[in-house]
């Protein structure tokens, strides 16, 4: 058996091949294992999975409140969610930043790995060269989820290490897909500050993040979001960047 939430907030995905069904949450755990996509529940939708079919047992209702995060944060590049691509949709974010930008910077880089997607959009539509400004330790894991202030800022250190050589004397612009508390953004410009940068300017693909969600990206309280605590030039100033 296999169900959806009733606001389809997340996903379920059935995969198929030659006498098997399987669900998943995100279609790549099963393309290794020959599946292919068959179709996705919708909300409220409950199905009873057989070798040989699917069969619906409560029919998906109307209203649909699917998360954003999937595709600006969590999603695995090559998921697909209501027949949109996750590396497809942050490249379309990062071209549209780059519509409605005036920054004359030398490089545009991407703070790895869920922002870099949106900033090969952005360069490609602006015309200005994309840069690998960091290389990343593979083996420190997502850090805006660890306990304590303490850890998040060690793991940024471990995790992210600047490329003196692409930087040095230059103008950045530096995309990521959100800033949620905005202490790890920091250390990220406090590195490009060190490794020689000339300027500084970051672009957030998702808007602020004003509420806790306890069904994913769970916040012990909404005093840690920064965008509820400042204003956008008061996060500029905050993060040392030279435009927001």
């Amino acid at each position: 058996y296999a169900s959806r939430d009733r606001l389809g907030r997340t996903p379920i995905v059935i995969g198929r091949k030659e006498g098997a069904f399987c669900a998943s949450f995100e279609s790549f755990a099963y393309i290794n294992l020959g599946y292919t996509d068959y179709r996705e529940l919708g909300p409220g939708e409950i199905v009873k999975i057989h070798a040989d079919g699917v069969e619906t047992l409560s029919a998906p209702r109307e209203e649909m409140k699917i998360c954003s995060f999937l595709w600006v944060y969590y999603g695995y590049p090559t998921s697909t969610y209501e027949g949109v691509n996750v590396e497809k949709m942050r490249y379309e974010c990062g071209k549209r930043l780059a519509r409605r930008d005036e920054a004359q910077p030398d490089i545009v880089a991407g703070v790895p790995d869920s922002g870099i997607a949106h900033a090969i959009g952005y360069a490609n539509e602006s015309g200005i060269p994309y840069g690998m400004c960091f290389i990343k330790n593979r083996y420190v894991g997502r850090t805006f989820i660890q306990d304590s202030q303490e850890q998040r800022e060690r793991s940024v250190r471990i995790k992210l290490n600047p490329l003196r050589s692409a930087v040095e004397g230059k103008r950045v612009v530096l995309v990521d897909d959100s800033i949620v508390r905005g202490t790890t953004s920091a250390h990220i410009i406090e590195l490009l500050r060190k490794a020689g940068a000339k300027e500084v300017h970051m672009r957030i693909s998702s808007p602020p993040f004003m509420h806790p969600c306890y069904f994913g990206t769970d916040i012990s309280s909404k005093n840690n979001l920064i965008a509820r605590e400042m204003d956008l030039e008061q996060i500029r100033r905050h993060l040392d960047v030279d435009s927001l």
